[in-house]
Formats: structure tokens, sequence, C-alpha cells
């Protein structure tokens, strides 16, 4: 019995990252295209060096391999869909920590795949710059997307296990 009771308490957990980090993703951006609507553009000054400005995303991360055909626009969410699939699969037949970061990534990549679904685009905002560099532009998920790789990269790195 505490197998069933161990997998209820990882699913609820899961459950919840989902919940919290999709609930994020949808209301951020739901506000930035609220100020968008209003405004007819958005490009807000925030600090020094972060600045609210919406693009439309129709590629990958960071607006990589954005194209303008359908066909490759569908292809790539797709791929994306299929990838969203495995990570998910990932996590529920993880039995350690992992499960939860992947769940992380899950939680953000779904954020953007519904966008893709829903607009045919994703919604980015998020412009962090320095001086006249500018990072890319990224949204809520993306952020919880880039910390649950990063933090995959961490473990593997430093809590590997090794076989004897």
């Amino acid at each position: 019995m505490p197998i069933i009771n161990n997998n209820f308490k990882k699913y609820i957990i899961y459950l919840l990252i989902f919940t919290i980090i999709f609930a994020l993703d949808r209301i951020t951006k739901i506000y930035i295209l609220h100020l968008a609507e209003i405004n007819n553009t958005l490009d807000i000054y925030i600090t020094s060096f972060l600045n609210f400005y919406l693009i439309w995303n129709k590629g990958i991360a960071f607006g990589l391999f954005s194209f303008d055909q359908n066909i490759v626009y569908d292809f790539i969410t797709f791929f994306i869909a299929l990838i969203t699939a495995i990570i998910f699969i990932i996590a529920i037949k993880s039995a350690d920590f992992k499960g939860y970061l992947f769940m992380v990534i899950f939680s953000g990549s779904v954020g953007n795949l519904f966008d893709r679904f829903y607009f045919s685009a994703v919604p980015d905002f998020i412009d962090f710059h320095i001086n006249d560099f500018h990072w890319f532009i990224f949204n809520v998920a993306d952020i919880f997307i880039s910390l649950g790789v990063i933090c995959l990269i961490f473990v593997e790195i430093f809590f590997k296990k090794e076989n004897t």
C-alpha cells in the first residue's frame, strides 16, 4: 500500500506543479495581451535592463527556426507536441527528484504549446538587455523550461550516482 500512497503523493505534487506554472504563464500572457490590446502595441520600460515588448514567436525556443510557411509551422508544432509528450512520460516514470524537474519543463512546454494551438504563435514579451545587447525575448513558460533544464544538468553533473 505504501507504493500506491507514494505514487499518489507524487502525482498530486505533479498536478500542483503543472497548475501553478500553467496558471502563472496564462495569467502573465493574458495580462500582457490585454495591455497590448489597450495600447495597440506593447513597449514598456521597466528598468534599465528589463522591458516588456510583445512579439509573436512562430519558431521554437527563443524564436529560433521561425518560418512563415504553414507546413513548417505545423511540423515544428507536431515535433514540440511529441517532445512534450515524451517529457511527460519520463516525468511519470521517474522515481526520483528528476521527475519533478521534468514536470517543470513539461508544464512550461504545455503553456507554449497551448499558445501555438490557440494563437498560432507564442507571445513573448520579457526583453532582458544590458545596454544595447538584448537577449532573446521570452515568456514565463520559457523561464520554467530553462530552469528545469538547468537544474537537470546540475543534478546530472553533481549528484550522479556512480554505478559500482
